[in-house]
């Protein structure tokens, strides 16, 4: 499945900070997990989600951090105000694009819709697969042994939720 099926995922402006930091994210040794911009009124709050293959440290945030507000600064992306966030995407790690929830099949994930789904606007179940029949997809949610189709163009948030075994 193609990653651009998955494109309204991401909003333009996630989109155009992403293509734009990227670069500088990966040269510090990092990768861009995802990105959410939240407006507030008249502020806004950018978080910037960054993972590496050996763990994020703090001090991966801190320079990732620097970097990126430099960036910003000069290219001037956002006009509004804003709080810029980095993080780990941690274990509860949201899903941004195909090749995460590909990546995570058998897990455990609780999707928020921003609609109703046969009466119900939280699922919690494992993720059993993703289908692309259509332009944008489906995930495929296991709940005991219910199977939901879930168009991911309603998805509003969907997240890993941790195991502790």
């Amino acid at each position: 499945m193609s990653e651009g099926k998955f494109e309204y995922l991401l909003n333009t402006k996630e989109k155009q900070v992403e293509a734009l930091l990227t670069p500088t994210v990966q040269a510090l040794g990092c990768e861009i997990w995802g990105i959410e911009l939240m407006s507030q009124g008249r502020h806004s709050r950018l978080r910037i989600y960054i993972d590496r293959t050996d763990g994020v440290s703090v001090d991966d945030c801190e320079q990732v951090s620097r970097h990126v507000s430099d960036i910003l600064e000069v290219k001037d992306v956002l006009q509004q105000s804003y709080t810029l966030e980095v993080s780990s995407p941690g274990m509860d790690r949201i899903l941004f694009n195909a090749d995460q929830y590909l990546a995570n099949v058998g897990e455990q994930i609780e999707v928020r819709l921003n609609y109703a789904f046969e009466g119900r606007r939280r699922i919690v179940g494992v993720l059993a697969g993703v289908e692309s029949d259509d332009a944008l997809g489906q995930v495929v949610v296991q709940v005991e042994d219910e199977e939901y189709l879930l168009p991911l163009e309603n998805v509003q948030r969907a997240r890993i939720v941790p195991r502790f075994d």
